[in-house]
């Protein structure tokens, strides 16, 4: 039987079901009012077997990559759904990754000042992590996530089965985000990782159902009482800051879950150069599971160390003068600091270009 997730959200409840046959898909494929949104690259794999029992009337198919999660494109979607004849009684369906999650999810809550989402997670990073939490976000010209909303979906439908057929870049983007979930739940979860980590990388099934609960399991405690992300939830931007400027620095040619690894790195280097973090265990996190995941090979000095740090100084979440950070310590627990000098981020950045190369 699948293990379920409800999450309490001042929005309103929403449960995660983890589906272990593709039964599902039929009950949702009959649901009324429904509008399906299924991302281009899934249905070309899945249109004559899982995803075949959907009415092909009022199924849309949405070319999907980061230059598509804009406002253009969420106005693609207004322009198909305000034809539909159901208006605030509307059911949107999405199948797909984390791109496609945000930009329907943006759409469902603002379309008719609201409708009832159903999100279907496809990728190992949707499934493990951006499925919950209740965010949508979108790119504003070159900027990462400027535009957004708090809206959850009123159910997720995780299916495991999906990650098989995931692209090798993509999966590795999303076992980024995997990393990061382990190490903020602790010492015994991250070595836990680590024994694992061939295992996710198999795509063994088992493996992978066990990887993707505990990395929400994870998230849902730094949820927990800060669902507006006004405290302790900020946290779970560890490997962000240095991670959205490498995205916006390579103009997205960087999968996230690949430039959270780097963010990461850059900021145990940071760490352990404040005393806050030991070289021994900022060796290990970097040698066991950050270096052999990082499949991406630019160079700091072709993607330029001012430019990202021009980027990190147009982070939503800075509040101060200097940059911001968030660090892990020998303990595996996490701070943020506002007082992040530019001299200091560019000496992780050449440090991290020697590491990497």
């Amino acid at each position: 039987m699948p293990v379920n997730l409800t999450i309490h959200s001042n929005i309103h409840d929403y449960d995660v079901f983890f589906e272990d046959s593709p039964d599902f898909i039929q009950h949702l494929a009959i649901q009324p009012n429904s509008c399906y949104i299924v991302d281009e690259n899934v249905w070309t794999i899945y249109q004559e077997t899982l995803l075949s029992v959907l009415p092909k009337i009022e199924t849309i198919i949405l070319p999907i990559n980061e230059d598509r999660k804009n406002l253009a494109t969420v106005q693609e979607l207004y322009d198909q759904l305000v034809e539909r004849p159901a208006k605030r009684n509307m059911n949107i369906i999405s199948i797909g990754g984390g791109i496609l999650q945000d930009i329907t999810g943006f759409a469902a809550s603002t379309i008719y000042r609201g409708v009832n989402w159903i999100f279907v997670p496809t990728t190992l990073l949707a499934q493990a992590d951006s499925c919950i939490g209740s965010k949508t976000s979108l790119n504003y010209h070159k900027y990462k996530n400027l535009i957004g909303t708090f809206y959850p979906p009123a159910n997720i439908h995780i299916f495991t089965q999906f990650l098989q057929s995931q692209s090798d870049s993509d999966f590795s983007s999303g076992f980024g985000e995997v990393i990061k979930l382990h190490l903020m739940g602790g010492r015994d979860l991250f070595s836990n990782l680590v024994e694992l980590s061939q295992s996710v990388i198999n795509r063994e099934p088992r493996v992978l159902h066990k990887i993707v609960q505990q990395s929400l399991n994870v998230k849902l405690s730094y949820m927990s009482g800060d669902e507006f992300d006004t405290g302790r939830r900020n946290l779970l931007n560890y490997g962000h800051d240095f991670g959205h400027a490498l995205e916006s620095t390579s103009s997205f040619a960087i999968p996230h879950g690949q430039a959270v690894i780097f963010g990461m790195l850059a900021a145990n280097i940071i760490a352990r150069k404040r005393g806050l973090l030991s070289s021994d265990l900022e060796k290990t996190i970097a040698n066991k599971l950050l270096i052999p995941n990082w499949v991406s090979k630019p160079t700091i000095n072709a993607l330029g160390k001012n430019e990202m740090i021009d980027a990190m100084k147009k982070d939503k979440k800075r509040t101060g003068n200097n940059l911001a950070l968030i660090m892990m310590n020998d303990t595996f627990e996490f701070t943020r600091v506002n007082d992040l000098f530019p001299d200091e981020a560019a000496s992780a950045l050449a440090e991290l270009q020697i590491m990497l190369n």
